[in-house]
């Protein structure tokens, strides 16, 4: 098991040590957000190119509370929730109302540009939706409330190989392991 790296997290590791059996970088605390996190953006910024196209062709115009959103998410590589996604553009001096982010993320799920992810902490992260490389899941501590991101090659295989052998055509799977991280079980 890895932890995905974090240099690109809005979401700065805290002071203590967070680990998850082998997942010990890159944990994910809510709390601390970096406003320099939140950059304009460049020319290959193919999410955000796919994302603004799709919201063209739907007919949603450009607006600069939407490029805002779009950009965070293009730079996280872990699911954030809408309050979340609200501090970290405020941090950046780039106010965005709560409901203009609900209505911009519910936009984006509805064109499959991004995900709900279900991590049982009675409300919903969101995160882009990634190629196959930086396709992950997700470590949750029922204490603090830690996201952390992991992939395994391992579990990708297993499950590719369990989709060979159920009567269903599988296109897509999350998995969401809970727990209490290393500070927690102390």
């Amino acid at each position: 098991m890895k932890a995905i790296p974090s240099a690109e997290r809005v979401f700065a590791a805290t002071d203590r040590s967070h680990s998850a059996g082998s997942v010990s970088a890159g944990s994910v605390s809510a709390g601390s957000v970096s406003a320099g996190s939140v950059s304009a953006g460049t020319v290959g910024d193919s999410w955000i190119e796919r994302a603004e196209a799709a919201l063209a062709q739907a007919g949603h115009k450009r607006g600069g509370a939407r490029r805002a959103v779009l950009e965070l998410l293009d730079a996280q590589t872990c699911a954030l929730t809408a309050v979340e996604i609200e501090d970290a553009l405020r941090g950046a001096e780039r106010r965005v109302s709560r409901a203009s982010i609900y209505r911009i993320l519910e936009e984006l799920d509805g064109l499959g540009l991004v995900q709900r992810v279900e991590t049982g902490q009675a409300m919903v992260r969101y995160e882009r939706v990634c190629t196959q490389e930086g396709h992950h899941h997700h470590l949750v501590c029922d204490g603090c409330g830690l996201v952390m991101p992991f992939s395994d090659d391992a579990l990708e295989q297993a499950i590719s190989s369990l989709s060979e052998r159920v009567p269903l055509s599988v296109s897509e799977h999350e998995i969401v392991l809970r727990g209490s991280c290393s500070s927690c079980a102390q």
